[in-house]
């Protein structure tokens, strides 16, 4: 059945955060996100076929360029503003002031290729349930749990849990040349910082080690 004016407008609405905090829903568009969404156990509230509702009416509430064959409304997960039990081994990662889109769906989608399965933000960086954010993950957003916290009290939990927390800066020292720990037997933090100032003071002042990851050399041992 066709969406009403009033559901349009609501639809389109979700490409603002405002209004995806009011209603808890968010947009899926593809038919790979929906299928990655319905393994998931997601909540999905209504599902709308491009077949079924026609190519002008998909066009009205799709925010791709050449519409999708199929949009589906999707129930956000409770706990998203906990910091949550810290795990007792394994890496996450920390996001500190992450701005961009485009790098949020990308370092969710190489968390979940690595099997990462916690992301940790600080509650400036961009909402996990942007559209840009969502089709950037090309699914993974369904299998990575994400956190809203504070990431200097993060650092300070996973430390005080026997961890540690590494934050990555232009003046750390060489990964390449540090005996890192990589989660085996304690939990590790990696943060990373915003595009354009990096990690903030507070976070800095809170890292157990400082970091620095040098650009890709062919070659180059490691």
């Amino acid at each position: 059945m066709k969406p009403s004016s009033a559901q349009i407008k609501f639809i389109r609405s979700l490409s603002q955060k405002k209004f995806r905090d009011e209603s808890g829903l968010f947009v899926i568009e593809g038919e790979k996100l929906l299928q990655e969404a319905l393994d998931s156990g997601f909540g999905i509230e209504e599902i709308y076929r491009r077949e079924e509702i026609g190519e002008e009416c998909m066009q009205r509430i799709s925010s791709l360029s050449s519409g999708s064959p199929v949009l589906a409304l999707v129930r956000k997960p409770e706990g998203l503003g906990e910091m949550g039990e810290i795990p007792s081994r394994g890496l996450c990662i920390g996001l500190d002031g992450l701005r961009d889109p485009g790098n949020l769906g990308t370092i969710i989608r190489i968390a979940d290729w690595y099997g990462i399965k916690d992301i940790y933000a600080s509650p400036d960086s961009v909402d996990v349930f942007n559209p840009k954010v969502v089709q950037a993950t090309m699914g993974a957003i369904f299998r990575v749990r994400f956190h809203y916290t504070s990431i200097p009290e993060l650092c300070k939990a996973f430390i005080e849990a026997g961890g540690y927390a590494y934050g990555t800066f232009l003046d750390g020292e060489d990964m390449y040349s540090m005996q890192l720990e990589c989660g085996t037997d304690a939990p590790v933090l990696l943060i990373t910082g915003s595009e354009s100032h990096g990690i903030s003071r507070e976070v800095a002042e809170c890292v157990s080690g400082r970091l620095y990851i040098p650009s890709y050399h062919p070659g180059r041992s490691r």
